[in-house]
């Protein structure tokens, strides 16, 4: 352990490895200190029976920082199929991706898609997400046994298609509501957002209730529309390892946590070192024991099932969501589809995530999954249930501009999701912004 650096971060999380990534590149001296065995934080793979439960998280490729800091190519990702399936009584809909897929656009929510967008057009608020007179009048349009409405179709096309393409900041310049207010202000039905929107959200938010803030939202559909969603090959656990990959090994010391800090010291399981900034990156939940004046983060809890089944109950890797309102399972998939590594020859990993602090029992959510994929689950093997009770940091508006301070002043930096938008694509971008804050302030 040296007892002298430039900068200790304490937490290898994200955010921690994407600030020694900056500070590395800048030739500032610096250490890392992880309390844990490993680097990740809550992003962690633990191998089960050959297969690879992966909590709650994937990999999108439209996080720019992600994109910036490493070739996408070397993880190996498994894609899932673009779009969603919804599961309404007894037939299972086929909502295609906003841009993927124009030719089947018209039977699903892109109907209208590039009349919709009224791109070139002054940009209207997401609260005001009205459809332009070049498409029919919504109204006339009536309803379709599908999910939701023709206009709202048409509708959230529209928005779709704007938080594709209009630059970030003019997203997050619109009015800010909660993400439900702001749906029922952009005039989608109550019917498409029970079928769809809330349970498809609630995943992504791990809350069901839609307050996080619309800003947090406009950015989510962005990354939605623009990427692909997928899964490494070798589990979730080598997103961390290719972002810590250029990294000198020496400078990030496992196993080593850090129990005080003050101005220009950190006190460490190992010994003191003394420093001209102080980076913590640790999750929210363990932040208040070093830094005891911060104001607590709440937490929205994530829950995942995985079974193991030797045929598929879907031959594609799509997410399916349930459209029937019975507000249980938040999506589910077929996880060995994207990713064959995932499950053991011969078999197959269903991987379901359930949003919010109490958990139901595995009975309940495999009695679900039979009505979901609409065939018998009782021989399915019932691998693990992973649970993470802090998975993400609340976001309810406001937000603003998504980006917090993290100079918490006496050269001490704070990063993490919770300083940016609850993401993988937060907690990098708030660990590069730290990382810069603390580089203008050695340098000045």
């Amino acid at each position: 352990m040296p007892t002298e650096t430039d900068v200790v971060i304490v937490g290898g999380g994200l955010a921690g490895l994407a600030a020694a990534r900056r500070l590395h590149r800048a030739g500032t001296p610096w250490v890392l200190v992880e309390a844990a065995d490993r680097l990740g934080g809550r992003v962690a793979t633990d191998a089960v029976d050959g297969s690879l439960p992966t909590a709650a998280w994937v990999v999108n490729t439209a996080y720019p920082r992600l994109a910036a800091l490493l070739d996408l190519a070397t993880l190996e990702l498994g894609l899932f199929t673009p779009g969603v399936l919804v599961r309404r009584g007894a037939t299972l809909h086929r909502m295609v991706h906003p841009l993927r897929e124009p030719l089947g656009a018209g039977r699903t929510m892109l109907t209208g898609l590039a009349d919709a967008a009224g791109l070139g057009r002054a940009d209207p608020p997401l609260g005001d997400m009205r459809p332009p007179t070049a498409v029919p009048d919504p109204r006339r349009l009536g309803a379709v046994n599908s999910v939701g409405r023709v206009s709202d179709r048409v509708r959230l096309a529209a928005l779709a298609t704007r938080c594709a393409v209009y630059p970030a900041a003019r997203l997050l310049a619109w009015p800010e509501l909660s993400t439900e207010m702001a749906l029922c202000r952009a005039g989608l039905s109550e019917r498409i957002v029970e079928e769809l929107l809330r349970p498809f959200l609630s995943g992504v938010f791990g809350e069901r209730e839609l307050t996080t803030s619309s800003h947090v939202f406009a950015m989510v559909l962005r990354s939605f529309v623009r990427g692909r969603i997928g899964l490494p090959a070798a589990g979730i656990a080598a997103l961390p390892r290719a972002v810590a990959a250029p990294l000198p090994a020496y400078l990030l010391r496992l196993n080593v946590a850090a129990t005080r800090l003050g101005p220009g010291l950190v006190q460490t399981s190992a010994g003191k070192i003394r420093c001209r900034a102080v980076l913590v990156a640790v999750d929210p939940p363990a932040v208040r024991t070093l830094l005891p004046t911060l104001r607590r983060v709440h937490m929205h809890g994530l829950t995942t099932y995985y079974h193991s089944a030797v045929e598929p109950p879907l031959d594609e890797p799509v997410l399916l969501l349930d459209g029937d309102r019975r507000e249980l399972v938040s999506n589910t998939v077929v996880a060995s589809r994207a990713a064959p590594t995932y499950a053991p020859a011969g078999r197959h990993l269903i991987a379901t995530s359930v949003a919010g602090p109490a958990p139901p029992p595995e009975p309940m959510v495999r009695a679900e999954l039979a009505r979901l994929y609409g065939r018998p689950t009782d021989d399915w093997e019932h691998l693990t249930t992973v649970t993470v009770p802090a998975a993400l940091p609340a976001a309810p508006a406001p937000q603003g501009r998504l980006r917090k301070a993290v100079a918490m002043g006496d050269g001490i930096y704070l990063a993490g999701d919770h300083r940016a938008s609850p993401s993988v694509q937060g907690a990098l971008a708030s660990g590069w912004q730290a990382a810069g804050a603390i580089l203008r302030r050695l340098v000045g």
